[in-house]
């Protein structure tokens, strides 16, 4: 066993398997037969589900094994081959995702945005940049809700971001990855209709809220329908067993027993909660926050020789370093213990007490 494998890991919200009440729902069902491709009843009625939450009756609804993969077949169904994404710098689609979409023929222009978000000025300048046919034609807007800096969208930013899309003729795509955080944050106040309102096609992510695996993807742009599923099916999307997912989002959008709220929620919530706790108790040491604190991802800032302690004990990313201050990115899950946060922060108290001796 591996140093590395015993410590507790901050770096992600997708180390642990799967939310019980999920991996239980696939077992039950290990001796059924159904329809492929997400033709079974099981993807038919999540579909349906997500429809009505999202107050979007005619969506089209289809799932999908990861976020990359969701990104790379959106946009490039949405896109013609002269046209082009707007992201911001520290957008997954820019940084994390391989060149999926260079890789299949379109061009992503970026903009550093604040606190991890595109503003409309920011958008603005990329199309006041790109003026005729020498260049390539900015069409659609990546959001993502949460950000990678763990912020989030309210509805006011969103709203204005949708206007002047719909005025310049730009489509916009919400990577939902982290969709359940960002919705279920107390500095959020859209609504899940909000969402389907105000984009034209997003993700809701599964696998960073307690999915074994799995995103949903929603349409509700009529005009961006067509031949989906031949994208998918060319892009390697379209699962045999597609009802392996469909089954999973009928769990996270189910109520639990004794419970008030969908398992989905509940999930987010903890994860949320969790950072709060830790975030709280950090700031209460006298470290700052390289961005605002508002879901499960949250980025403090402490000494070099701090940070190589803590390494010692947990697994995390360093974002950034800048002299002797690193940033760090810690990742709280619907799985994170409470425990596990005050025994960070007893470290870190601990240590910090070490470092002014």
């Amino acid at each position: 066993m591996s140093e590395d494998s015993l410590k507790y890991c901050f770096k992600n919200d997708y180390s642990v398997l799967g939310h019980p009440l999920i991996l239980s729902t696939l077992s039950a069902a290990h001796a059924e037969q159904f329809d492929g491709y997400g033709h079974d009843k099981h993807s038919v009625n999540a579909a349906g589900i997500l429809c009505s939450i999202f107050d979007a009756p005619d969506a089209d609804v289809h799932f999908v094994s990861g976020g990359t993969q969701a990104n790379l077949v959106v946009i490039s169904s949405v896109l013609r081959p002269h046209e082009a994404v707007i992201a911001p710098c520290a957008g997954h689609i820019f940084v994390h995702e391989t060149g999926a979409i260079e890789a299949a023929g379109h061009k992503i222009c970026t903009r550093e945005g604040k606190n991890g978000k595109l503003s409309v000025c920011d958008i603005k300048s990329v199309l006041d940049e790109h003026t005729d046919e020498h260049m390539v034609k900015p069409r659609l807007v990546y959001l993502s809700l949460s950000t990678e800096s763990g912020t989030v969208y309210t509805k006011a930013e969103l709203s204005e971001i949708s206007a002047f899309c719909k005025e310049n003729g730009l489509y916009i795509h919400l990577d939902g990855a982290r969709l359940g955080a960002g919705i279920n944050s107390s500095a959020c106040d859209l609504t899940y209709p909000d969402i389907a309102n105000l984009v034209d096609v997003f993700y809701v992510g599964g696998t960073k809220n307690g999915a074994l695996f799995g995103e949903a993807i929603v349409i509700c742009n009529d005009l961006l329908t067509e031949d989906f599923r031949f994208i998918m099916k060319q892009r390697g999307a379209l699962l045999a067993k597609g009802v392996s997912i469909g089954m999973q989002f009928e769990t996270l959008f189910s109520i639990p027993e004794n419970q008030n709220r969908f398992l989905y929620d509940i999930n987010a919530l903890h994860a949320n909660n969790m950072a709060k706790r830790l975030a709280d108790g950090i700031s209460a040491l006298g470290y700052n926050f390289l961005y605002p604190v508002e879901t499960n991802i949250i980025l403090p800032v402490f000494p070099e020789s701090v940070v190589g302690k803590l390494h010692k004990l947990y697994d995390f990313y360093v974002w950034s370093r800048e002299n002797n201050e690193v940033a760090i990115r810690l990742v709280t899950s619907w799985a994170t213990p409470q425990d596990m946060i005050d025994t960070f922060i007893a470290d870190l108290s601990e240590m910090s007490m070490s470092e002014m001796s």
